[in-house]
């Protein structure tokens, strides 16, 4: 939404609120346009039709807690002046990404991946949404291999699909009787990180 227009982020912002309680086939647009206090010809100026804007806030909220773990990243890669502080904060990066606090994230993210499946529109915005957030992780990983504390041989982008992958496929876990312990969860994927791609 970078550069876009105050009515379109206005609209979008609604939806992506109204989406925090309501499935997405309970909000109309008279709610939208009443909340947002903007006129419904505006509302089809900015997008081509109510699904649309359906749409774009399903991968705004898609996006949000990757931008998250993105900023945490980040700070560790440019924070860290050893290879053990390098991992330590990894490690705490990782016990935010897999709490159990985060299932209801986690849900949402895969609801969102399987309604793609059968929306070209979603599929295609979805899909460049995710090349922005693996090419962000790419780009911490590359930069942690630059400072040697990450192995040089193995390639950055499948690192950064990996880390997202065990992020979401926590939800396997999510939806089970007798749930994994979260703590020797984090541990394993922790040293998985460590001695799997640290160099």
């Amino acid at each position: 939404m970078k550069n876009a227009h105050p009515t379109k982020v206005a609209l979008v912002n609604t939806v992506v609120e109204l989406l925090e309680n309501h499935r997405a086939d309970e909000i109309t647009s008279e709610q939208v346009l009443e909340i947002s206090s903007i006129s419904k010809g505006s509302l089809y100026h900015h997008f081509i039709d109510f699904s649309a804007l359906i749409d774009t806030a399903r991968v705004i909220r898609y996006s949000r807690w990757v931008d998250r773990s993105i900023e945490l990243l980040t700070d560790v890669t440019t924070s860290t002046k050893t290879r053990e502080e390098f991992f330590a904060g990894l490690a705490e990066v990782t016990k935010l990404t897999q709490s159990p606090a985060s299932r209801s994230s986690r849900f949402e993210r895969a609801r969102i991946l399987g309604l793609a499946e059968g929306n070209p529109r979603l599929m295609h915005d979805l899909g460049e949404e995710q090349q922005r957030l693996t090419d962000s992780i790419t780009d911490l990983v590359r930069e942690g291999q630059e400072r040697g504390y990450m192995r040089k041989d193995l390639d950055a982008s499948a690192i950064a699909v990996l880390i997202q992958a065990y992020t979401l496929g926590r939800i396997v876990d999510d939806v089970t009787v007798n749930h994994v312990d979260p703590e020797k969860w984090i541990q394993l994927i922790s040293e998985v990180v460590e001695k799997g791609f640290g160099s």
